[in-house]
């Protein structure tokens, strides 16, 4: 019986996790490919699953320190630029008509 070559990369718990949300979730997907092929042995599989949760984890607290930093600056002033002028009676710029 021929064995799968592993192709899951960085495996290792204790590995650093990496530097960006981007190439953190780009690991994980690697990882999820390759428990997905079915083709790993046991200890590759759990080794793989330990990974894959630590960069779960570090993902899902980047995307909320991104959501927290998003709503602090909602606080401060953010609007939205396609909502509607207030209409001002008597304001050609507002989109009131002038009085004859």
């Amino acid at each position: 019986m021929a064995t799968i070559k592993n192709t899951v990369p960085n495996i290792d718990s204790a590995a650093a996790i990496p530097p960006s949300f981007e190439s953190a979730l780009s690991e994980l997907e690697g990882i999820v490919a390759a428990m997905e092929a079915g083709q790993m042995p046991l200890q590759d599989a759990l080794d793989a699953y330990k990974r894959g949760v630590a960069l779960l984890r570090q993902c899902q607290e980047t995307l909320t320190a991104a959501e927290q930093q998003i709503r602090i600056l909602d606080a401060n002033g953010l609007r939205d630029f396609d909502a509607p002028k207030e209409v001002s009676p008597g304001n050609p710029e507002t989109g009131g008509e002038q009085e004859s």
